[in-house]
């Protein structure tokens, strides 16, 4: 295509949103109008399955749950008055909350304000409040805020480290719905630990954000902590920053949480048109549906070329592969869905990866998100009439350019700025896009049967670990691991149960592998 045509198509395929200054360029997606033509009919039944979506419908018939992240950012869209006023009565609470830690009205026993805010979560609980707070945090902001977002012992012991010098001003959150998830479990039993050392009472510094009557609530109101947020059925984890979950943090850092809110509901409304070309979201959803053959035959790689968006690619890593990464149909239809998902940020990546997205294996498609403010103020010259933002825009342009050269096709998403209103509209877009990418291709969005398989795996293992202990503390002696197994009730459990005592041996946890290492079946376990 010459450049008079393919000006021509960017012209053609443009959106633009006026209220938000939000650009979506597809115009190097190489689909054509016929093709656009075709998917009709399948967009119109997904428009309207989102309308249903977002009226009440039952989205996860085996658990009864609706889906409601949507009202969150328009509370007047909520199927029910009590659920209008329980989404303002959070919010106004959130509010109400931060204003209190920020005068110090609110504060820790022997001092006058908190400083720090340590944020235990995992999955969507940890990923939506770490971007965001990479990207809209200040400088230098009222509290300076912290992850705990695994189980990793070491990671946990880092985040410790630095906070051992205030951690008698540090405000910590409790992130999990149901109370009961292990990692997030975990790191508040070793946070409370980590106070008793120190002769604190942990409880004037814990916040729950979980859900009503769950073991953590009850938890949280029996030891008396500071307060607690509520987490709603009807929103899933990685849909939940428009929530207590991501709105407290944010508040707690100086965040303009109103603002991402009102970005989010003017990107709803965007998406809710049912048209192709006047609905970004249904633009990003043809684009995949083009790119991947309906099948997610292709990657997609994030390349934000700003720095506070790095961790955009990782949060849309959740939200893109757990919603879309199916094994089965809404008809029970074995079908492997899913988009790989990954990306950096430019133009790190033009000294990383793009050679082979240049000249390697063809099976990805870009996204470049363009951000027009280089800075806020002026620029020096790095050179005669150009700046280190004319080399960040030029970069773009130029990979964008060469990609497409090389039959590599690509989205850029433009914003004018990183700001509260342009953060909760991406955060929206993309809740949009993988609805409507769901509905196209028929599967179900808002459940993740894989990731409650692995949860159960793993608990298994550590059942198993019990069992593999109570044997060798009675046994006494010397034993071989396959009399292990059938002790323990698992003769085909030999490999798990010996990488389950290497570990154990490993960290000084009693037990005693005896023989060639590299020839696990020739060992002897003993405890002592």
């Amino acid at each position: 295509m010459d450049a008079a045509a393919l000006w021509q198509r960017y012209q053609n395929w443009l959106y633009y949103h006026e209220g938000l200054a939000f650009y979506l360029d597809v115009s190097r997606m190489r689909f054509d109008d016929a093709f656009a033509l075709t998917m009709r009919p399948k967009f119109d039944q997904a428009f309207k399955d989102m309308d249903a979506l977002e009226g009440g419908a039952i989205a996860n018939p085996d658990e009864n749950r609706m889906v409601g992240h949507y009202w969150l950012r328009d509370s007047d869209l909520a199927p029910t008055a009590e659920l209008q006023q329980e989404i303002r009565n959070t919010l106004e609470q959130i509010e109400v909350f931060t204003a209190k830690v920020m005068s110090g009205e609110i504060h820790p026993p022997g001092s006058s304000k908190f400083t720090d805010v340590l944020s235990i979560g995992i999955g969507g609980s940890a990923l939506g409040p770490q971007f965001v707070a990479e990207a809209l945090a200040p400088d230098f902001p009222p509290l300076a805020i912290h992850f705990i977002d695994n189980t990793d012992p070491a990671g946990i012991d880092s985040i410790l480290t630095k906070l051992q010098d205030r951690l008698s001003s540090t405000l910590v959150l409790i992130i999990s719905k149901s109370g009961g998830t292990p990692e997030t479990r975990n790191g508040m039993i070793e946070v409370k630990k980590a106070y008793e050392s120190q002769n604190l009472d942990f409880a004037p510094h814990f916040v729950a954000i979980t859900g009503r009557d769950s073991n953590l609530d009850k938890l949280a109101k029996s030891e008396g902590w500071l307060a607690t947020f509520p987490m709603y059925d009807w929103v899933g984890g990685r849909t939940s920053e428009m929530s207590a979950v991501g709105l407290l943090p944010a508040a707690l850092q100086g965040i303009d949480i109103r603002q991402m809110l009102a970005g989010a509901k003017e990107m709803d409304a965007a998406t809710r048109i049912p048209e192709i070309k006047a609905n970004p979201a249904a633009l990003l959803a043809l684009s995949w549906y083009f790119a991947g053959n309906g099948k997610g035959e292709k990657d997609m790689v994030i390349l934000p070329y700003k720095d506070s968006l790095l961790l955009f690619s990782r949060y849309l890593q959740q939200l893109v592969m757990e919603s879309l990464g199916k094994e089965k149909d809404l008809e029970g239809n074995t079908v492997y869905q899913g988009i790989a998902v990954y990306g950096n940020k430019g133009t790190t990546d033009q000294h990383a990866y793009v050679q082979q997205l240049r000249e390697g294996v063809r099976n990805f498609f870009v996204t470049f998100i363009e951000v027009l403010e280089d800075r806020q103020g002026t620029s020096p010259e790095v050179e005669p009439g150009v700046t280190s933002g004319d080399y960040l825009s030029g970069l773009l342009q130029g990979t964008r350019q060469a990609l497409y050269e090389n039959q590599r096709d690509s989205v850029t998403i433009t914003i004018p700025q990183v700001n509260p209103r342009t953060v909760g509209a991406l955060i929206a877009l993309y809740d949009r896009a993988v609805g409507l990418y769901g509905f196209l291709v028929n599967i179900n969005a808002y459940h993740q049967p894989g990731v409650e398989a692995g949860k159960k795996a793993a608990a298994a293992i550590l059942d198993l670990q019990k069992r593999v202990l109570q044997v060798l503390h009675e046994q006494g002696a010397p034993i071989s691991l396959s009399e292990v197994a059938k002790r323990a009730g698992a003769p085909d459990r030999v490999e798990a149960i010996y990488k389950i005592l290497r570990h154990l041996q490993a960290n000084q946890r009693g037990v005693f592998l005896e023989g060639n290492l590299g020839q696990p079946s020739s060992l002897m376990v003993s405890i002592r």
